[in-house]
């Protein structure tokens, strides 16, 4: 059985620290970028986020589950934020710097 580093007493016990709230800290991550007159909102997903597969709009490839990429909506849309969020699309991270063509 592999040694512990923690002591007895230590073992079960919560030591005071709260509970991680994952929204509150991927938030911190998102960012408003404004291209071509546009305002988006820019969020990076992660490779251990990343479980499905999606059609980048920037060159039409799959970004493929395990592949870190940026999601991206308008910030600015005129039909509320739930459309917005609705017409989302998945970016690899180099397809988005360059633009689209």
């Amino acid at each position: 059985m592999p040694r512990s580093n923690r002591s007895r007493s230590q073992r079960g016990r919560g030591d005071g620290h709260e509970e991680l709230d994952v929204d509150r800290l991927t938030a911190g991550w998102r960012r408003t970028e404004t291209r071509g007159g546009r305002e988006w909102n820019v969020q990076p997903v992660s490779a251990a986020q990343a479980l499905k597969t999606y059609t980048c709009p920037g060159c039409g490839g799959d970004v493929e589950p395990g592949v870190a990429h940026l999601v991206a909506w308008r910030a600015d849309g005129v039909l509320g934020d739930a459309a917005d969020l609705a017409s989302r699309r998945h970016w690899h991270v180099h397809c988005w710097k360059i633009g689209v063509r």
